[in-house]
């Protein structure tokens, strides 16, 4: 038996199949709880040559089937949502605030943390309640998904469980999920990067889309120093918010991640320029373009080192405007925090991504 289960894929099989059978012989809370039950048992030990950071991502991925299996919602959905959540809680803290998280979240393998009068009821005196008749008295979002009777906040199976009952108020269509992530958030753009996450999970059937690749390709005649935060001298008074990356016109402009074309067209300032969101949710942000990838749409997934355009020298006016400088590709990238969306230099980036690809080709001529 043990010889069986090491064996990933038809571990995950069996539990996918104990789900399904309880999916269909017992109420939809003793279905999720007992899955979440099945999920944890085969998440607790994961191999000792296994990576920390694969071993997290191993053990949310067995515990989003697993709910998937119980409830019929693809589990890229649920990975979506934990991801964007993920995505907008990176925000600096105190030493000993952050400890505390650390602390907390070693009980956890999800991310989503769902507010105290959301789960609880807005109206609840007892804002740390997990009763779930009371919860549900006062009209709380906060559901028992493991079995143990009580509806947790900070337990996965009850939190991924309470979610997916508020999805699957609103039906389990791609426009319906939408629906449904926007009035738990009451956000556009929270609903709109759900979304794309969801998309790339969708695609690449895995959580890992690491991945980088420098914009420009390596070896070719190019040049870019750090220019954050210069003066513009067109357009008013701003700075520069990205590296510029001087090179011929019409040289091959490249994706540097995996992720969704999220703008393409013309700006006044940038010119022809495309924007690509990755997993990450940061901001991929293309200037000056001489032209794009023709086959290239809003909404397409691109893996890095993907053509997406050429280096040109367009932008300072209106649509077709060129020439005002000299050819460069200018590139930034910006991080949405949720509610906010900023920019941070590219440069350290950029170097890294450089190196790298140098590294790689060093190692290929040797080979």
């Amino acid at each position: 038996m043990l010889a069986l289960l090491t064996n990933s894929y038809t571990r995950r099989t069996l539990l996918c199949l104990s789900a399904a059978a309880l999916l269909w012989s017992g109420s939809p809370a003793e279905n999720a709880r007992a899955a979440r039950s099945s999920a944890a048992s085969g998440v607790k030990a994961p191999a000792a040559a296994t990576a920390p950071k694969d071993a997290a991502a191993a053990a949310r991925m067995e515990l989003y089937e697993q709910m998937s299996a119980a409830t019929g919602i693809p589990w890229y959905r649920f990975a979506a949502i934990d991801q964007y959540e993920r995505s907008i809680g990176r925000i600096k803290k105190s030493p000993a605030a952050a400890q505390a998280d650390a602390a907390a979240a070693k009980a956890r393998i999800t991310g989503i943390q769902i507010p105290a009068p959301v789960w609880s009821g807005p109206l609840n005196p007892d804002q740390e309640d997990k009763q779930p008749d009371s919860i549900r008295f006062f009209g709380g979002f906060g559901w028992d998904g493991s079995g143990d009777g009580l509806a947790d906040p900070e337990n996965d199976a009850d939190v991924l469980y309470s979610m997916a009952r508020h999805l699957l108020k609103y039906g389990n269509s791609p426009s319906d999920f939408s629906i449904a992530v926007w009035e738990y958030y009451h956000n556009g753009r929270a609903s709109q990067r759900v979304a794309q996450f969801s998309k790339l999970y969708e695609h690449f059937g895995r959580l890992d889309l690491a991945g980088s690749a420098f914009p420009l390709p390596i070896g070719t005649n190019y040049a870019y120093r750090s220019t954050w935060g210069t003066a513009r001298g067109w357009g008013g008074v701003r700075i520069h918010e990205g590296t510029d990356l001087f090179a011929p016109h019409g040289l091959t402009v490249r994706s540097t991640c995996f992720g969704v074309v999220e703008t393409k067209g013309w700006n006044r300032y940038g010119g022809w320029r495309i924007g690509i969101r990755d997993i990450e949710n940061r901001y991929h942000y293309y200037a000056h373009l001489m032209g794009y990838e023709k086959s290239l749409l809003r909404g397409d997934i691109v893996v890095p080192g993907q053509t997406i355009g050429w280096v040109g020298s367009s932008g300072y006016g209106n649509p077709g405007t060129q020439g005002k400088f000299p050819p460069h590709l200018h590139y930034g990238i910006y991080r949405d925090r949720g509610i906010t969306e900023w920019a941070f230099d590219p440069y350290p980036l950029l170097k890294q991504w450089e190196n790298q690809e140098f590294r790689q080709l060093r190692s290929n001529k040797k080979k």
